[in-house]
């Protein structure tokens, strides 16, 4: 990164204006479609690919690409909601939002937990399905279970990124009523929250039955839901294009892969220590530890600047289909949770070598894919599309018999009995 590295004048729109034009922003689908087939390749078990995630090289993961790009998304969705029809109309629709994760969120458990009972009593290997999702307090426990699972205090660690997700959006409205204030108001207020998070130990219980919180503490993950909402909303400012900050951020981003990289850090035991020492507070992922947070916000720093001018590419046809998964991004997550979970069942049936490793995540990728773009055309809704403009027609035609009419009238020849009468 030399001092003298040419800068054009960006030409890129900015997200004040992609959402004053109800536009969308391909740089937002894309990375969303990016992070929709990660979490896909992460979540299958014992997949050789997952081992060249972004997470194995750095402290974020497709999880913080997710949240931060959730938190963009529902600046332009449902900021201008409060805007438009005010302060009441858009906290309901937030909440509208909410239940609507939380029924797809229950359907999503109650779908795979009936997957693994199915493996457990149907196939071959022995393999214990549900034991694997530490499922079985559900169903030796499942009147109390039950109730702890529509009260989000039974939250497995597999179904854990949503209950996040609605507990991030439902303070949306305490965001946008701070706005009202100063638009530094809102930044302010998620920064004081993370504060007291780590001061008064805030979290949510995911077992009635002991002391385990929730994987994704919401109190934590806000930040990063924010950073990406203020960024939406123009609250917040992308830093200008600086050669030092982006070495800095290169370097950061750089140091971090031996520290994250465990065939790296294992050898090493200083290193090991120095893990150990920053993952309490400072690379912890339940709580969202803060190098998390400033390796995620490196990164987006340089993908920023090194697309600024570049974003033509990302509307070429070899990155459609990853668009169209992110325009699909909640459907297809939902989708990819029980595939991966699914995906995983095949190796076990088929067995785990480098082919079936390709074959099983392409297979599951291409799925996605080809799902996005079936979500595509039912938000389309080409059942609603208007008919033939009939009337037009009708009107056209009556016109074409006037004057078909009239031009007969012309050519008719006149009746002798009226020749020479004269007007009365």
């Amino acid at each position: 990164m030399s001092a003298s590295w040419p800068r054009r004048a960006s030409t890129d729109p900015t997200m004040s204006q992609i959402q004053q034009s109800a536009g969308r922003d391909p740089r937002l689908d894309f990375f969303r479609g990016v992070a929709m087939l990660i979490i896909f390749i992460a979540h299958v078990p014992n997949n050789r690919f997952a081992n060249w995630i972004p997470a194995r090289f750095g402290f974020s993961d497709a999880a913080e690409m997710f949240v931060f790009l959730s938190g963009m998304a529902a600046a332009i969705a449902f900021a201008g909601t409060y805007g438009r029809a005010g302060f009441v109309v858009g906290s309901a629709r937030i909440g509208f939002r909410c239940f609507q994760l939380y029924a797809a969120h229950l359907g999503m458990f109650f779908l795979i937990a009936a997957i693994c009972v199915f493996a457990n009593a149907s196939l071959a290997g022995g393999v214990d399905y549900i034991n694997g999702l530490n499922l079985w307090r559900f169903f030796n426990s499942t009147p109390d279970a039950l109730l702890d699972l529509m009260t989000l205090t039974y939250v497995p660690n597999y179904f854990d990124i949503i209950p996040m997700y609605m507990g991030v959006l439902a303070l949306v409205p305490v965001v946008m009523a701070l706005s009202r204030i100063h638009h530094l108001a809102p930044p302010a207020f998620c920064l004081a929250l993370y504060a007291a998070m780590w001061i008064l130990d805030l979290e949510f219980l995911a077992d009635s039955t002991n002391d385990r919180p929730w994987f994704f503490n919401p109190f934590g993950w806000q930040l990063l839901f924010f950073t990406g909402f203020c960024l939406g909303t123009g609250w917040v400012k992308v830093p200008a294009y600086r050669t030092w900050l982006m070495v800095l951020c290169v370097a950061y981003v750089l140091l971090a892969v031996p520290l994250a990289h465990w065939p790296i850090w294992r050898e090493f035991e200083w290193m090991k220590e120095l893990r150990f020492a920053l993952k309490p507070f400072w690379i912890d992922k339940t709580n969202f530890g803060l190098m998390r947070w400033l390796h995620f916000l490196a990164l987006a720093y340089i993908t920023v600047n090194l697309l600024d001018g570049r974003v033509h590419w990302l509307q070429m046809r070899w990155a459609a289909p990853i668009v169209k998964t992110g325009q699909n991004a909640l459907p297809v997550f939902f989708l990819s949770m029980t595939l991966s979970y699914v995906a995983g069942i095949v190796l076990d049936q088929i067995g785990r070598s480098g082919s079936t490793f390709t074959l099983v995540n392409l297979g599951g990728m291409g799925i996605l894919i080809l799902a996005a773009y079936m979500f595509g055309w039912f938000k389309a809704t080409p059942w609603k599309r208007k008919p033939p403009p009939v009337a037009k027609e009708t009107t056209s035609v009556r016109a074409e018999t006037v004057q078909a009419s009239t031009d007969t009238s012309r050519d008719t020849p006149p009746d002798p009995a009226t020749l020479g009468a004269r007007p009365a």
